[in-house]
């Protein structure tokens, strides 16, 4: 498995992670982390628990995971074809504001990404996905069509989600640990919405 440090790439063996991984009870994995603020800010806030970013560019990666605590950890992979190191891991899983492929997959019920995420989770581990309209518009989706079809397919697939999608305006946005939040939040549409479902 590749993962990034800096300008650092190195690929770790099994026995590494699992030494990586060993002494965090809980995993949180984002996807499609982009240039991985999330992750370095969720890793400074929850020492205890390991926190993975996956994303198939490297590019973005280098300052954020430069700066990140020992408990971040930054994988170059695509969402995709997660990679199986990742089996069963996550109590929690994020996916914040995507678009293009990984976007797509969602709103298509691409297999691969449907079944990656669905592998990657423990029991009752939750799937966390925040959404803005300038992402759905490219794909031809208003923000609350695109959120609904999104819902729809996550319950399809066997997610228990207990509410319907919810609002985020630019008070949450802005709140948001995520650079791109912070950008909707003072864009001139500051609006997204979220979801939230847990694997049975």
């Amino acid at each position: 498995m590749e993962v990034i440090r800096g300008k650092q790439t190195l690929v770790i063996d099994n026995n590494q992670f699992d030494h990586l991984i060993s002494g965090h009870q809980n995993v949180l994995i984002d996807i499609g982390t982009g240039d991985g603020y999330f992750v370095r800010h969720s890793a400074a806030k929850t020492p205890d628990r390991l926190v993975i970013g996956v994303d198939a560019c490297r590019g973005n990666l280098g300052d954020n995971s430069r700066k990140a605590p020992q408990n971040a950890l930054f994988v170059i992979a695509n969402a995709l074809n997660l990679p199986g190191e990742l089996t069963n891991l996550a109590d929690r899983v994020t996916i914040n504001f995507p678009w293009g492929s990984l976007l797509s997959g969602l709103l298509t019920c691409d297999a691969a990404l449907i079944s990656g995420l669905f592998r990657i989770m423990r029991l009752q581990a939750s799937l966390e996905i925040s959404l803005n309209g300038g992402a759905l518009a490219e794909q031809g989706w208003s923000l609350e069509e695109g959120a609904e079809r999104i819902f729809r397919v996550l319950k399809e697939s066997g997610l228990r989600l207990n509410r319907p999608p919810m609002p985020l305006a630019a008070r949450e946005l802005h709140s948001y640990p995520s650079t791109w939040a912070k950008r909707l939040a003072f864009g001139r549409d500051p609006h997204g919405k979220f979801l939230q479902g847990h694997k049975n």
